[in-house]
């Protein structure tokens, strides 16, 4: 059998003396979408920031395409961080406000030699892509809304055509009828690209739109992990109960779509 994209083993990370994960097993096969869901605190950022990378483990292993990126160093290191690309919770404060969107999207394809001009028509590609006109190339983060800026980082995420993509509560900070726009372009864009995805979320109503498993993380352990209809319909632990109990509208929850992407 061929490698599964994302391979997690005894994963654990500490701040100090803090243990943040314990111990995290999780496989994602290519093509597949992952919902990781818990609440504040529970380690989903933690997980989110060491699969790409910059959160070191205190043990076990993280496994892109076969190859433990925590044992590799130097050149080897950077090409393969590349391969995992994080779309942020907030992409306003993680683009440079002094920065054009084409700029931005310029840095990511060449960090070392951006340059727009150079560039343009992938970057044009890609906005497109995320249903953003081409004249947003000249424009600033801030005049932009901020779904649009979501679109920004899901297509700055996407550029580089990574082997993963970790997609850290992407929707936490819309309105729920922006929330609806990014949901379906998420659904398309995995359709179109067969992405691989690792989708962060304290929303389960999100999560079981776009995911086809879901691994619940309770003080930074892993308490369940089934498909996303196993555990909507037959949740074996009693914290996963406690979620879906909390989620508004339970058991007949969604989130409707009010435009197309």
């Amino acid at each position: 059998m061929a490698d599964p994209a994302v391979a997690v083993q005894g994963l654990a990370v500490s701040y100090g003396s803090v243990r943040i994960l314990h111990g995290i097993d999780l496989s994602v096969a290519k093509g597949q979408t992952i919902g990781v869901v818990g609440e504040s605190g529970s380690g989903k950022s933690t997980l989110a920031r060491t699969l790409v990378g910059t959160v070191k483990p205190a043990a076990g292993q993280v496994r892109i395409g076969g190859v433990d990126v925590t044992a590799v160093r130097g050149a080897r290191r950077t090409e393969l961080r590349r391969k995992v690309q994080l779309i942020p919770q907030d992409p306003y404060s993680s683009l440079d406000p002094r920065r054009t969107i084409g700029e931005a999207l310029a840095e990511a394809v060449d960090p070392r030699r951006a340059n727009v001009r150079r560039h343009r028509d992938e970057i044009v590609r890609w906005l497109s892509t995320v249903r953003l006109p081409a004249d947003t190339v000249a424009r600033y983060p801030h005049e932009l809304s901020g779904g649009q800026r979501q679109r920004v980082a899901i297509a700055r995420g996407l550029i580089l055509r990574p082997e993963v993509v970790i997609a850290d509560e992407i929707t936490s900070a819309l309105d729920v009828s922006v929330q609806a726009e990014i949901l379906d372009l998420i659904a398309r864009l995995r359709r179109e690209l067969d992405l691989t995805m690792v989708f962060i979320s304290h929303n389960l109503a999100v999560v079981h739109q776009v995911c086809d498993e879901v691994v619940v993380l309770y003080r930074g352990e892993v308490v369940e992990h089934a498909s996303t209809a196993e555990l909507f319909e037959r949740p074996k632990h009693e914290y996963t109960r406690t979620l879906l109990a909390a989620v508004p509208g339970a058991p007949g929850f969604d989130i409707e779509p009010r435009d197309a992407a």
